[in-house]
């Protein structure tokens, strides 16, 4: 290990300070999500959706995009305003040059040029100039054409005036990534014409032209219908049949929070439901609070609707999920200021717009629901025959869990009371020190998810003995084969048939030491199950204290000392009555279940090794329960001086 002198010095000269666009080529990842073909491609959308801001607000009405004969540059073009191209109040540059080699400089912070936009970070168009080998913008305003290239994020020529005389406003953006960036930039025509064309379905009232100069090909993209289109595009995507013949479409231009929204869903055949969300014509293939207001909307709006119209069986349940199966939607959320996860902008985290969403549409699509009748009962009919086949599935899947358990049951150990639940998710074993506690755990058990396995005395001290003794010992095989998933290296968790794997002993000094063992065997020999989260200690009270006319459970000494302060402080003559438990044997099955059984009233300690702690937890499971004695000698006598009591 190097001494500190020979370490290099950590001062202020070792603290890196990058400028301007330096952010971005060294940490790419962070504002495009990687340097794959998704990365490459978020470049395109960057500066198409500059585009489209200025079309969905008004400002523009074609966008054409262009894949050069090179397969990796890229010409954006739109008719919309144009980047300001005056000097810059505070920067004293030219404002365009400002935009695209600064982060977070934009015109779509305050509101007063755009009223919703995909990028309100402000970084879309200088990222890509960073990113790009060379990027030329060609700016048409106020009767000119203006011109600037860029390599790698630095001007490389200053912005000139090319000629005047020029027709009509916009903005045109030629880039080429940067090889020396990105794994390889060929970007794939098939994928950006996917995209435009989402996007023309999100602007009805846009036209976008793209150009393959490779193939010679033009595709042009123009959906008058919008969303209700796009719908139809996506169900015809999925082969699937719709049941209703018309969609439920809304527009609400004044949604709280200064947003808008576009909003359409239909229901099909289809198995599963397919929600396709955007914020501000940006998809958010991760949902966020627009979505889950969707949902929670669609949900209540139809338990309304079948509550108040008394339809369906009284034992039947139906979820959530049995009424969105089969639900195809679209929506389009317009925000003023939209948070979004990251700068790729995949999920949207504004918490306040999943009750605005969900509240904007749910009365209305009640009144929808109850001005169509027919279309109502077809879509209540097909939520009732989703429910069906989801109790009929479940109740296939429990059968076979039944028919395998039994099989499995066969062979279980002899002292094992089992529970009667097949399902590894409610089902709870508890490991329990001695027959008489376990007598007092099977007659306070719930026999439905509390499975009791009693052992007998200390059992083998895994550490110290090889895996032969191991699994020669009769109460250590007995915890396997209970278990039923195995140990070592043929352990397989998805066979574990309990998900909670509780050890039970006396709350004193020898119910502590059985404990241990039992850690151990299960650090050596069952680790998953303890990585997993499945292994529990219970934590049975070691003293009952009454007074005033209540029943306290103190865990140990300092508890009950605690305890009885507590009720001296509230009444100083109270008559306090304690009682000391000898072991769980000697608690009543009532006492053991309201104490220590009973999830609603048990405590309970996870076993968890934290990530830091691993290399720590080995060591002192060598030293403690290895065969050395050297180790616990020393452990002994260090903390000798902190024992104030001896249970003996």
């Amino acid at each position: 290990m190097p001494t500190a002198t020979a370490e290099k010095a950590y001062t202020g000269a070792s603290i890196q300070v990058l400028e301007g666009l330096e952010p971005v080529r060294k940490r790419p990842g962070m504002y495009i999500g990687g340097t794959g073909k998704t990365g490459l491609h978020h470049l395109v959308w960057e500066i198409v959706d500059n585009a489209v801001d200025e079309a969905t607000n008004g400002y523009a009405s074609q966008i054409d995009v262009t894949l050069h004969k090179d397969g990796t540059t890229v010409t954006v073009s739109d008719n919309g305003r144009g980047i300001p191209v005056d000097k810059h109040p505070t920067k004293k540059i030219p404002t365009l040059e400002v935009i695209l080699t600064t982060l977070h400089a934009g015109g779509k912070f305050d509101g007063s040029n755009y009223l919703t936009s995909g990028g309100l970070h402000g970084v879309g168009s200088s990222v890509v100039n960073a990113l790009s080998e060379e990027l030329t913008a060609e700016i048409r305003r106020d009767g000119s054409l203006y011109e600037q290239r860029y390599a790698r994020g630095v001007p490389v020529t200053k912005l000139k005036k090319v000629r005047g005389g020029v027709r009509g406003t916009g903005t045109t953006i030629t880039f080429r990534p940067d090889t020396e960036i990105f794994e390889n930039t060929d970007l794939d025509a098939e994928r950006i014409k996917e995209g435009l064309d989402v996007k023309a379905y999100l602007n009805g009232s846009l036209r976008i032209v793209f150009k393959d100069e490779a193939k010679g090909e033009k595709t042009e993209f123009h959906h008058e219908g919008g969303i209700v289109e796009y719908l139809d595009h996506l169900i015809a995507e999925a082969e699937t049949r719709r049941i209703q013949d018309d969609p439920f479409f809304m527009q609400q231009e004044k949604l709280e929070g200064g947003a808008r929204l576009e909003l359409s869903f239909i229901w099909t055949e289809a198995p599963k439901e397919r929600i396709v969300s955007f914020v501000n014509g940006i998809p958010t293939k991760d949902g966020g609070t627009h979505e889950q207001g969707l949902k929670d909307g669609v949900t209540k709006a139809v338990r309304n609707y079948i509550e108040t119209h008394e339809i369906g069986q009284r034992k039947l349940e139906i979820t959530a999920d049995d009424i969105r199966e089969g639900m195809v939607a679209v929506l389009n959320l317009y925000h003023t200021d939209p948070q979004f996860q990251g700068q790729t902008k995949e999920k949207l985290n504004n918490p306040e717009m999943r009750g605005f969403v969900g509240g904007a549409f749910r009365v209305e699509f009640e009144q929808f629901l109850n001005a169509h009748p027919t279309v109502a009962e077809s879509i209540v009919a097909r939520i009732i025959q989703a429910a069906k086949a989801r109790q009929a599935s479940r109740a296939a899947v429990q059968q076979v869990r039944r028919k395998s358990a039994v099989s499995h049951r066969l062979n279980l150990p002899g002292k094992l009371a089992d529970c009667s639940s097949t399902d590894p998710s409610e089902s709870e074993l508890f490991i329990v020190e001695g027959d008489s506690a376990g007598g007092s755990a099977k007659q306070g058990r719930d026999r439905r998810t509390q499975a009791i396995l009693p052992l007998r005395g200390k059992v083998l001290n895994a550490e110290q003995a090889g895996r032969k003794k191991v699994l020669e010992n009769k109460e250590l095989s007995n915890v396997v084969d209970a278990l039923g998933c195995g140990l070592g290296e043929d352990l397989d968790v998805n066979k574990l048939r309990y998900h909670k794997v509780i050890l039970l002993m006396d709350a004193d000094s020898d119910g502590h030491h059985i404990a241990t063992l039992l850690l151990t065997f299960f650090f050596r020999y069952l680790k998953p199950l303890i990585d997993g989260g499945y292994v529990y200690i219970a934590q049975p009270p070691l003293f009952r204290v009454d007074a005033l006319k209540e029943t306290h459970w103190a865990l140990d000494e300092g508890d009950r000392d605690k305890i009885e302060n507590a009720i001296k402080k509230k009444n100083p003559r109270a008559n306090i009555e304690m009682q000391r438990f000898k072991g769980l044997g000697e608690m009543m099955p009532a006492t053991l279940k309201e104490t220590t059984l009973d999830p609603e009233k048990r405590r309970l300690l996870r076993v968890v090794i934290p990530e830091d702690a691993k290399i720590d937890t080995e060591m002192t499971i060598s030293d403690l329960m290895g065969k050395d004695a050297a180790p616990r000698y020393s452990f002994i006598m260090d903390h000798a001086a902190d024992v104030e009591e001896l249970d003996v």
